[in-house]
C-alpha cells in the first residue's frame, strides 16, 4: 500500500473514531433511559430555556428542530416497557400568534399531528416550572435544548410507570386500607 493511501485510511479511522465517541443528543436520551423511572423528566426545550444550575438537572443542545427532537424522544419512551409519558404543554402557547411569533401555527399544527392519540395536560407555564423545580430536588431530569425561537413551546414530559397504573395503585392501596 503506497503511503498516501496509508495516510488516508489512518486519517480516516481518526475521524471515524473521533465521531463515534462523541456524545449525541440521541445517545444521551438512549442511554439515560434505561436508568429512569417514575418522577424523572425529560424535557424538549426552546432555545431560550435557561441553563438551570441544580445538580440533577443536564441539559444538553441538540441544534436541531423541535418536532425532530420530540419525536425521537417519544419514540424511545415508547419503547421502553418500564416507563410511560405524561405530557405537559404550557398554556400560554394557545396565546402566541402567528403575527408575533412566525411559524407558531406551523408547530402547533406539528404538534397536534404528533400527540393525535396522546393525552396531554395543559398547564400555565409557571406551574409546570414549579413541579419541574421540585422534582429536580429528588430527581434526574434530561432537558433537550433545540433550536426553537417562539416562546412557550417546550414539552414537559414526567416519566411515570409503564407497568403500573394510577388504577392498580388505588385498588392495592384500597386492600390495604381492608387488612
Amino acid at each position: 500500500m503506497n503511503k498516501r493511501i496509508q495516510m488516508g485510511v489512518v486519517g480516516c479511522a481518526v475521524l471515524l473514531g473521533g465521531c463515534a465517541s462523541a456524545p449525541t443528543w440521541k445517545k444521551t436520551v438512549e442511554d439515560r433511559l434505561p436508568e429512569y423511572g417514575h418522577r424523572n423528566w425529560i424535557v424538549v426545550a426552546d432555545s431560550a430555556y435557561p441553563k438551570q444550575s441544580a445538580p440533577g438537572i443536564e441539559t444538553i443542545f441538540t441544534d436541531a428542530g423541535q418536532i425532530e427532537v420530540l419525536e425521537a424522544v417519544l419514540k424511545a419512551v415508547d419503547a421502553a416497557e418500564h416507563v410511560q409519558p405524561v405530557i405537559m404543554l404550557d398554556a400560554e402557547l394557545d396565546a402566541v400568534t402567528e403575527r408575533v411569533a412566525t411559524g407558531v401555527d406551523d408547530y402547533r399544527a406539528g404538534l397536534k399531528e404528533l400527540f393525535s392519540s396522546r393525552e396531554i395536560k395543559i398547564m400555565k407555564h409557571d406551574d409546570i416550572i414549579r413541579q419541574l423545580d421540585a422534582g429536580s430536588k429528588l430527581f434526574n431530569v434530561l432537558l433537550l435544548k433545540t433550536n426553537m425561537t417562539i416562546p412557550y413551546t417546550s414539552v414537559f414530559i414526567k416519566l411515570d410507570c409503564g407497568y403500573w397504573s394510577a388504577e392498580k395503585e388505588a385498588q392495592l392501596r384500597e386492600t390495604l386500607e381492608l387488612e
